[in-house]
């Protein structure tokens, strides 16, 4: 008998017959539960314990994550705090009220809130006396927690001049300069008189500041 032959099954290109793996980005995605479980209870260690007393595996306790995942999102203490007290004054907003007065005494009565949280004054006073002595620190409370919110001033004066109660800017350079001052002078006013006079800032109060913010000294003689 003259010997057969049999062809070789054929078998599928194992690369084509096999789905590539699915990709994966580098590391775990962040959690904004735990991100929000951090900065809850850097504020509440701050108010219990002050600057000096918070450390970073209190707060890692406090939130229920562990210290590695902690540190992978803030590498040292203060910029946590920094952080923390940021998140607060992200809250604040500038809505059209009708008026600029209106507008602003809106913002300043928000502002004052947030400021008689015990947490936020402990925060906002330690933040004050590190970065008297660290650069870097100041430097990171401009970019997380002052510039954002200069944008309130920003879209405030737009309001304004959109409904004719301002001119429009001469230039940009002049409105920055504006804008500065307009900002320092109301966040350092509600400050001052809550974390260091300790006065309250009442409905009443904030009329009269509002009122000589937008006619100061209206008694002077011309």
């Amino acid at each position: 008998m003259a010997p057969t032959t049999r062809q070789p099954a054929e078998h599928p290109d194992p690369a084509a017959a096999t789905p590539p793996p699915p990709t994966r980005g580098k590391g775990r995605p962040r959690s904004a539960a735990a991100d929000q479980a951090i900065l809850d209870a850097t504020r509440e260690a701050l108010a219990e314990l002050g600057w000096g007393g918070l450390t970073m595996g209190d707060v890692a306790q406090r939130a229920g994550v562990a210290k590695t995942t902690l540190y992978r999102r803030w590498p040292s203490k203060s910029e946590l705090v920094v952080d923390a007290i940021a998140s607060l004054f992200d809250q604040l907003e500038c809505s059209d009220r009708g008026s600029l007065q209106a507008d602003i005494e809106a913002v300043v009565a928000r502002f004052a809130e947030l400021l008689t949280r015990p947490e936020t004054q402990a925060a906002l006073l330690a933040l004050f006396a590190e970065g008297t002595r660290d650069v870097h620190l100041r430097r990171r409370i401009r970019e997380r927690i002052v510039q954002p919110q200069k944008v309130l001033v920003q879209l405030g004066r737009a309001n304004a001049q959109a409904r004719g109660e301002m001119d429009p800017d001469r230039d940009a350079a002049t409105a920055d300069e504006e804008i500065d001052i307009i900002f320092d002078t109301i966040a350092g006013t509600v400050e001052h008189r809550l974390l260091v006079s300790g006065e309250p800032v009442t409905p009443d109060w904030i009329r009269r500041f509002t009122t000589l913010l937008l006619n100061p000294f209206p008694g002077l003689l011309r």
